[in-house]
């Protein structure tokens, strides 16, 4: 599913236009955006959470060469999913 089928499921079970129901997700990608930029989680109870992790500095190897190169350690967005939305899916 991609962000028009989200943006048109939204619209229909909402009854808000299609511009209203695309206004609402891009808010709420918005804020979990700044929520997660601010170093905050975000809990949506039943659903899951939303936290940034932090990934150590490595070290890799280029797959044509062989040769070692180093990879910068880095913040990685990261979504856990709740006790209802697991249950949904099994």
């Amino acid at each position: 599913m991609n962000k028009t089928e989200v943006i048109n499921q939204i619209a229909e079970k909402t009854n808000l236009t299609k511009k209203d129901s695309e206004k609402v997700l891009n808010a709420f990608i918005e804020t979990v955006t700044e929520a997660l930029k601010a170093g905050d989680d975000v809990q949506l109870v039943g659903f899951g959470s939303f936290q940034v992790k932090q990934r150590a500095a490595r070290e890799g190897r280029n797959p044509q060469t062989g040769k070692a190169l180093k990879i910068a350690a880095t913040n990685v967005p990261s979504f856990k999913a709740g006790k209802t939305l697991k249950e949904a899916v099994n």
